[in-house]
């Protein structure tokens, strides 16, 4: 992993997607109000294309993102995969860990998982170095995933008897940037949906928690018990871990519900919660099928663009952290 140390400063604003720029291309269209896809079709492109004129600032040292939910079928693989593909796209460095034994996170960024494969199950168990097991990413050349195999879907219980069990990841992720990877700008931990010792594993090595919540009644249940399991990390094993970030997803602005989950989100988050949602997407779920992201099977997508938005506010909120700390 020969990777760039270049440090860039967010320099401009976001251009509202609704008002057209003076270079608009779409400006000399006429949209009437009986035209609402053309005219979201129109807004879409628009935020896409000042989206990537904008600077992604990139961090002064590695961040490392646990995304985590207990509950399934939220979005978080979704969120790992995307967020990464968009950073890397626009220019920083990442590697995503599958810490799911389904290994649906190395699905959707065309890495080999079946089994034998080098995977993270070999860097737990057998200490074998990060950088041994990692794949490049096919569409992105500075993206790497660490893929999840079969094999890891017995990890938990094999890792009770191991010494250290709860800084296994945090050793090899110690490992990597001491020497290979000291140029990583991002490391995302694909979590599985439960509070195992995978799952603590990456809680352990992890300075940032980002959660994924569909904007659904059931995705608020089991959030107490999760905030509880990173609050008693905190206390007893990484005093640096926080909730840095939280995204809704598959949000339907057309339903009372969506709203008001969103709403009670942010009532208890305010400072976590992104204001950039994710909708719900048919380009975003059929692109693991392909072997790609969303970012590079349909970059012009209304799930594309949200994901892009949503890394860019984690790109910005960490140089702002960043500033505060200085």
């Amino acid at each position: 992993m020969a990777l760039e140390n270049d440090q860039a400063t967010d320099r401009d604003a976001v251009v509202d997607p609704l008002r057209p720029g003076p270079d608009d291309a779409f400006a000399g269209l006429g949209i009437d109000e009986g035209s609402p896809l053309a005219a979201e079709m129109i807004s879409t492109e628009r935020k896409r294309r000042s989206l990537e004129s904008q600077d992604f600032p990139r961090p002064r040292k590695t961040r490392v993102f646990a995304v985590t939910n207990q509950k399934g079928g939220v979005g978080k693989t979704t969120s790992t995969v995307n967020v990464a593909a968009a950073l890397a796209s626009q220019g920083a460095h990442v590697l995503v860990i599958d810490s799911d034994p389904q290994g649906n996170a190395s699905t959707a960024l065309g890495a080999e998982h079946r089994s034998g494969t080098p995977s993270i199950y070999d860097v737990l168990l057998e200490d074998m170095p990060i950088e041994d097991a990692a794949q490049v990413c096919p569409d992105i050349p500075t993206l790497w995933c660490v893929p999840a195999t079969i094999d890891l879907a017995g990890a938990d219980v094999e890792l009770v008897s191991l010494n250290r069990r709860e800084y296994r990841l945090r050793d090899a992720v110690t490992r990597l940037l001491e020497t290979r990877g000291d140029d990583l700008d991002y490391i995302l931990i694909d979590c599985p949906p439960s509070l195992g010792l995978l799952t603590l594993n990456a809680l352990v090595v992890a300075s940032e928690v980002l959660i994924p919540i569909q904007c659904e009644y059931y995705a608020l249940e089991g959030l107490t018990q999760l905030i509880h399991t990173i609050d008693m990390v905190t206390k007893h094993l990484n005093p640096e871990l926080h909730i840095s970030t939280i995204v809704l997803t598959m949000y339907d602005q057309r339903t009372n519900l969506a709203r008001e989950v969103a709403n009670e989100v942010r009532t208890h988050f305010p400072s976590q919660t992104l204001e950039q949602t994710v909708p719900r997407s048919v380009r975003v779920s059929e692109a693991p099928g392909f072997g790609k992201t969303v970012i590079t099977h349909d970059p012009r997508s209304s799930g594309a663009v949200a994901y892009l938005a949503v890394a860019r506010d984690i790109a910005v909120r960490g140089a702002a952290e960043a500033e505060k700390q200085k």
